[in-house]
């Protein structure tokens, strides 16, 4: 974390950009793992979407790049008095400006690919529905989501970082991960991807989306996907989750380990 706050910022730039791409590859690979999984039992069709969801974060450990859910903990090295609250603030933004950037610019190259309506449309009515369903939730309930979501990907972070093999790493990284995602907990940057992907698809699928076999058999049209706009993708679901995020990451993880193994080192320094 301290290495990854104090870089140039031109390279840490670059690396929120592939942090944000990244995720959106897992929020990829477990929406194509959904279609079609309405008649599967509930919970194994969702353990499936987190297990592939975790290729995602394990893609970011590996490669080094940077996400802003696991960049909270940089709280750690803020409390050690190893780099400034500017600093760490600043860390924070860029990753998360990054991370937004790369994850947009993904939903749009599988909008370009039309991949979107793949199986008679059955690819982008997965993305409607789960778009749909994180824009319905209360502002306190994504808020409080989002602290589970972030609480579990911050721990896998920990966890891979004693890996010692790639092996090792997308192994610890695949539990906690599957964890979140089955369960319906809130991720900032995986929502980066999702929720303008599902704007995308309401906007500018074209008829052809909307006639598609799956539409079809769902019986679900445009008119139905009112709620889908930027402006509640901003308030009702990113905003809340962000917050929620960062309680997640920097208290319940990044805190937590602090003052448990490395507050005393803090105190002998000021000492």
């Amino acid at each position: 974390m301290y290495k990854k706050a104090v870089a140039p910022l031109g390279q840490m730039f670059l690396q929120t950009l592939t942090g944000g791409a990244f995720i959106a590859l897992g929020f990829i690979f477990m929406v194509t793992t959904q279609q079609g999984m309405g008649e599967w039992p509930v919970g194994f069709a969702k353990l499936i979407g987190g297990v592939v969801f975790s290729v995602g974060l394990g893609l970011v450990v590996i490669s080094g790049s940077d996400l802003f859910t696991g960049t909270t903990m940089t709280l750690m090295p803020r409390l050690s008095g190893r780099i400034s609250t500017g600093r760490m603030l600043g860390h924070w933004g860029i990753s998360a400006g990054g991370n937004f950037l790369g994850s947009v610019l993904m939903a749009v190259l599988i909008l370009l690919a039309g991949t979107h309506a793949s199986n008679g449309s059955a690819w982008g009515l997965v993305v409607l529905n789960t778009t749909q369903t994180k824009l319905g939730y209360d502002w306190h309930q994504a808020f409080f989501l989002g602290i589970l979501a972030n609480f579990a990907v911050c721990l896998a972070v920990w966890i891979a970082s004693a890996g010692k093999t790639v092996a090792d790493k997308v192994l610890a990284v695949a539990g906690p991960i599957a964890l979140f995602v089955a369960t319906g907990f809130e991720h900032s940057v995986a929502n980066m991807f999702m929720l303008p992907m599902g704007w995308l698809i309401k906007n500018f699928a074209g008829d052809g989306f909307w006639q598609g076999e799956a539409m079809q058999e769902a019986g679900r049209t445009l008119e139905d996907y009112a709620s889908i706009t930027a402006g509640s993708a901003l308030w009702d679901n990113l905003i809340p989750v962000i917050l929620g995020n960062i309680v997640g990451g920097a208290v319940f993880v990044g805190a937590y380990f602090w003052a448990t193994y490395r507050r005393g080192d803090a105190d002998l320094a000021r000492g």
